[in-house]
C-alpha cells in the first residue's frame, strides 16, 4: 500500500517514527555528547588489532557477500576504524572483496583512514583485492589468502549466506582472533561456533555508530532506538485497549486513530 493510501493515524505514526531519527541527526551535528552502550564485540575490535600487531601478522577485513547500501555503510565505519589501527600499527590489512563496486568504495575508506593517521606512504592497493562474484568461488580465494598470510585478527561484518562457516573455519584453523557480525540471523549460529565474538542483527549498525561517531549513523541509531521504544508503548497500549474492550463492551474504548479522526475531521 502506497503513502497515498495511508490513513490520517498512520501518517501521524510515520511523523512520529521519524522525526526523532532526525531530531538527534541534528544534535550530533551540533556535536552533542550521545550515550551509545558499549558492547563486548566491539571492544574486541581493539582487542583483536593488537593482538595482531604483537604478533606482527596482517589483519583481513571482509564483508562478504555485502553490496552497496545502509549495511555496507555501517561495515564502511568499521572498516575505518580497523584500517586506521592498521595504519597506526603500521600492519598489513587485507580486504578481499566479493563486489567490484565495493571494491572501490572500499578503496576510497582505506585511503581517507590512512590519510588521518598521516601514514598514506603505508597504503598498498594489492592488499584490496577482487577475488570473485560466486559464491564458493570467493570462500576458496579467501580461505587460501587466511592460510598463505598467516592472519592474526579477522573481521566479518556484513551480509552472509552459506559460505560463512567456511570463511569462519580458514579464520580459526590459521589461529586468528575473530570477530564477526551479520544481519542475516541464519548465519549468526555459525559464527557464534566459529568466532571469538559475534555481534548480532543490528548490533552491526551500534558499533560503525559507536565507532566512527559519525553524525548521520548516531543520531539515526540513537533516533530508531527511541521511535522503537514509542511503538512499544504504542503496542501496549493498543493490547491494553482492546482487552477492556472485549471484557468490558460498555466502555466503548476508541483506538487513537479514531480519536485523531474525531479532533480533527
Amino acid at each position: 500500500m502506497g503513502i497515498e493510501h495511508a490513513s490520517l493515524g498512520v501518517l501521524v505514526l510515520m511523523a512520529l517514527l521519524i522525526g526523532p531519527v532526525l531530531y538527534y541527526i541534528r544534535l550530533a551535528r551540533q556535536e552533542r555528547e550521545l550515550y551509545v552502550r558499549r558492547i563486548p564485540g566491539v571492544g574486541a575490535i581493539d582487542e583483536a588489532v593488537g593482538r595482531a600487531a604483537e604478533l606482527g601478522r596482517p589483519v583481513s577485513y571482509t564483508s562478504g557477500l555485502t553490496g552497496v547500501g545502509p549495511v555496507l555503510y555501517a561495515c564502511l565505519g568499521v572498516l575505518y576504524h580497523v584500517a586506521r589501527k592498521a595504519a597506526r600499527y603500521k600492519l598489513k590489512l587485507l580486504t578481499p572483496q566479493s563486489d567490484a563496486q565495493v571494491l572501490v568504495v572500499a578503496e576510497d575508506t582505506l585511503r581517507d583512514a590512512y590519510r588521518a593517521e598521516g601514514r598514506l606512504a603505508l597504503l598498498d592497493a594489492r592488499n584490496n583485492m577482487y577475488l570473485s562474484d560466486e559464491q564458493f568461488a570467493f570462500a576458496a580465494g579467501y580461505m587460501g589468502l587466511m592460510q598463505r598470510e598467516a592472519v592474526a585478527a579477522t573481521f566479518l561484518f556484513g551480509h552472509f549466506a552459506a559460505e560463512s562457516l567456511l570463511l569462519a573455519e580458514a579464520g580459526q584453523q590459521a589461529g586468528a582472533m575473530q570477530v564477526a557480525s551479520t544481519i542475516s540471523p541464519e548465519q549468526v549460529p555459525f559464527f557464534i561456533c566459529t568466532c571469538d565474538y559475534t555481534l548480532i542483527g543490528e548490533e552491526l549498525f551500534a558499533a560503525a555508530a559507536y565507532l566512527t561517531r559519525e553524525p548521520v549513523q548516531l543520531g539515526s541509531l540513537y533516533g530508531q532506538d527511541r521511535a522503537k521504544l514509542l511503538m512499544f508503548v504504542a503496542i501496549v497500549v493498543g493490547v491494553v485497549i482492546a482487552t477492556l474492550n472485549s471484557i468490558y463492551p460498555e466502555l466503548q474504548l476508541r483506538n487513537i486513530e479514531d480519536y485523531i479522526l474525531r479532533e480533527l475531521w
